[in-house]
């Protein structure tokens, strides 16, 4: 086995009290490098299993208390503003912001353009040239109501028939 195999397992070989494998032992045996390393760790682990954890003062628990008690109180005294700090809120809020300013200057927009065009002028339709396609619908258009209107057609197709001689 080589040193590096052997310090991968020197951690789990400090903390057990087992006997070492006799292939690791006999590479410690030969390489003071890695019977350094283990008595180091060794040692270690003996002082950690003597160690033991120093009791809290009696008031450690008042002061945590009192500890939290002011820390939740900066919290909420920290005020309405607070909510801009969250990156998702103060986006929602700046979106909100800039779509209700431009829905504004639209608004203003719209009614100063109709203000430029005295009597709804830009609803005037554009006068196309005679004889044309649209020029015709145009027509149709204006004169919708007379059109619909089926018994002034008839009078007018019973001339027409009169004129021919039926």
């Amino acid at each position: 086995m080589n040193c590096r195999m052997i310090q991968d397992r020197l951690p789990d070989l400090a903390l057990d009290d087992a006997p070492v494998a006799p292939e690791v032992e006999t590479h410690l045996r030969g390489c003071a490098h890695c019977s350094e390393i283990f008595e180091g760790m060794r040692a270690t682990m003996n002082l950690l299993d003597e160690w033991s954890a120093p009791e809290p003062s009696p008031f450690w628990d008042v002061r945590m208390q009192a500890r939290l008690r002011e820390e939740q109180q900066r919290v909420v005294s920290r005020g309405w503003l607070q909510w801009l700090r969250r990156p998702a809120l103060s986006v929602a809020a700046a979106l909100c912001l800039v779509t209700g300013i431009g829905l504004y200057q639209v608004g203003r927009f719209m009614v100063a353009s109709e203000r430029q065009l005295p009597d709804k002028a830009w609803m005037r339709p554009i006068p196309a040239p005679a004889g044309t396609a649209v020029a015709d619908l145009q027509f149709l258009e204006e004169h919708r109501d007379m059109l619909q209107d089926f018994d002034a057609l008839d009078i007018l197709a019973g001339d027409d028939d009169a004129d021919n001689g039926n």
